[in-house]
């Protein structure tokens, strides 16, 4: 729980932050916030987030029955949250380095340097979407909407968990 709300918390964090650059006219002002954004995706509490899910939904499919495939609802967690790591890794992260280095250079003229539009649009963008999917695959973590692939053994026991 506390990976999951430091992954989630972190983005939703990243996406207030976004809008805190409306009506700057100070880049030292632009330049701190978008260190801001870096710190809290990085260093201490997105990056951090997601691999503590990683490392815990290992942990779960390895030492429990949930497994790793077992449940359409696993195979839909997995695919998230690979995907989301990766495609943090591979485009937010260095479109959110990239805002921060040519806001350091450029000061406020970084807002209409076309590199710096871009990375922030695409990042707003990614970013929010993948914040959304996060949300969605936290419901379906709980309620657990799709049915196992694999057929339940029918027994005789009529108590619970000794089939």
């Amino acid at each position: 729980m506390i990976a999951v709300a430091s992954w989630v918390g972190g983005a939703v964090s990243l996406l207030t932050l976004y809008f805190l650059k409306k009506g700057i006219t100070d880049g030292g002002v632009l330049y701190g916030i978008n260190q801001s954004l870096h710190h809290v995706d990085m260093m201490v509490v997105v990056i951090p987030g997601a691999f503590g899910c990683l490392i815990t939904g290992l942990i779960y499919s390895i030492f429990s029955n949930w497994g790793f495939f077992k449940h359409n609802w696993m195979i839909f967690k997995w695919i998230v949250t690979i995907t989301a790591i990766l495609f943090g890794t591979f485009y937010l992260g260095p479109w959110e380095t990239r805002m921060m280095e040519i806001s350091g250079s450029l000061g406020i003229s970084a807002f209409t340097d076309p590199e710096y539009r871009y990375n922030e649009k695409m990042n707003l963008v990614f970013g929010a979407l993948q914040c959304l999917l996060l949300i969605v695959t936290i419901f379906i973590s709980i309620f657990k909407p799709w049915k196992s692939k694999c057929r339940p053994r029918r027994s005789g026991s009529f108590v619970k968990g000794l089939e």
